[in-house]
């Protein structure tokens, strides 16, 4: 099914989507509509343009792809299914994100995987590859963040893993960032795990990347410090 958003009112253009019978959906002139294939699952989506806040949200399967930049809130508490940004992302990406992989082929906002967590034998992960803004991965639970760095340097803004708790970021960099008390910094050379290896291939294969450039980088894995974890910051009652 083809649309042509143009400027057609959001709820229109979600009626639509939702409403069609084909799998596959491809909308043109996408100019800021918001919730685009929020709750849906089984659905290949493609936007051109720039969709609005919140695309993707509450995802539950299937693939969405957007050529051009995507706003705030992409991927909100998305539980499966493939976002592909052919572009750069705003505020708050992956925002309590369950499950589910959102690629970035360029840069992200603030706050980018706030508040994501693993749920049951879903694992959400993010690649970003530009840099990220500011509290990348504020009060993470789970899941994996990884930021490629291309052309950017710092690769990440201030308060990286600020409350972070569980799960991993990835930072492809010669030398590790200011960190929070909260956050203990490894340096490797390559990826330090499979789950990130492939993360990255993938990523390669979706922006026709040479994978070689990234599997031999120095990368700094960052995690919860145990020994200063973040619930030391409350008070007990």
């Amino acid at each position: 099914m083809l649309i042509q958003a143009n400027d057609m009112h959001y709820t229109a253009l979600n009626g639509a989507v939702r409403g069609s019978a084909d799998s596959e959906i491809e909308i043109f002139g996408c100019t800021g509509q918001r919730y685009i294939g929020a709750g849906l699952s089984g659905k290949q989506i493609a936007v051109h343009g720039t969709p609005g806040n919140a695309l993707g949200a509450y995802l539950a399967g299937g693939e969405i792809t957007v050529y051009g930049n995507v706003q705030e809130a992409t991927g909100d508490t998305m539980n499966g299914g493939t976002i592909t940004v052919h572009g750069s992302a705003g505020d708050a990406t992956g925002y309590a994100m369950r499950g589910g992989k959102i690629f970035i082929e360029g840069d992200a906002g603030y706050r980018c995987g706030i508040h994501m967590k693993a749920f049951r034998e879903h694992s959400p992960a993010i690649v970003i590859g530009g840099r990220a803004g500011s509290f990348l991965g504020e009060y993470q639970a789970g899941g994996n963040i990884v930021v490629l760095g291309n052309g950017a340097q710092p690769v990440v803004g201030n308060f990286c893993g600020t409350g972070m708790h569980g799960g991993q970021i990835l930072l492809r960099c010669d030398e590790v960032p200011p960190l929070p008390a909260q956050v203990k910094a490894e340096r490797v050379h390559g990826p330090c795990d499979e789950e990130s290896a492939e993360l990255i291939r993938e990523w390669c294969r979706k922006f026709g990347r040479d994978e070689r450039e990234y599997m031999n980088a120095v990368y700094y894995r960052l995690t919860p410090n145990t020994e200063n974890p973040y619930r030391q910051m409350y008070t007990a009652n």
